[in-house]
């Protein structure tokens, strides 16, 4: 599979959000319920790290990166969530490896001294990507929140601190 990766735009959104509830579904992605909307999702991301992966150079979307705000602070400022998603029919593909090479230098180059990434203890395939592209392993936080089946789920808490910015 060639992927190509390039910005997400506001026409790409039915199917990153497609991807998201695929993601949603396997019920080791999120604690999400549903997919945002697009109004949401636009003004909870920042613009120039969201990222989409397509199958070939005008083939299907079968991938999404984005970072989130961390926080409000100005102090935190250059610290935001990542985010990553694969269509079910492409994981496994290296899909996800080549959105977060491609995130991790846009995020660096928008500022950004540290990502976080907060998955599932379950999502094996997200924990060795992260693992892989320079993530360490900050702890467990037990219990965080509930599934779509109301049971309980640790979480692992992941940092990138960037050996660019900040420095």
């Amino acid at each position: 599979m060639a992927i190509r990766v390039e910005p997400m735009t506001a026409e790409l959104w039915p199917a990153v959000r497609r991807i998201y509830a695929e993601g949603i579904a396997t019920g080791d992605a999120t604690f999400e319920r549903e997919a945002p909307d697009w109004h949401h999702f636009d003004h909870s991301h920042p613009l120039d790290c969201r990222l989409v992966a397509r199958d070939g150079s005008d083939g299907p979307v079968v991938g999404w990166t984005a970072l989130g705000h961390y926080s409000a602070r100005k102090v935190y400022s250059g610290v935001a969530w990542e985010s990553v998603y694969v269509a079910e029919d492409a994981r496994g593909r290296g899909v996800g490896r080549e959105l977060l090479d491609a995130l991790i230098p846009a995020s660096e180059a928008a500022g950004f001294w540290t990502l976080l990434a907060g998955v599932l203890v379950d999502n094996r395939a997200s924990l060795a990507l992260h693992d892989a592209v320079g993530f360490r392993r900050v702890g467990v936080q037990h219990e965080m929140g509930q599934d779509g089946r109301g049971r309980w789920r640790d979480v692992v808490l992941l940092e990138r601190r960037s050996d660019v910015v900040g420095r």
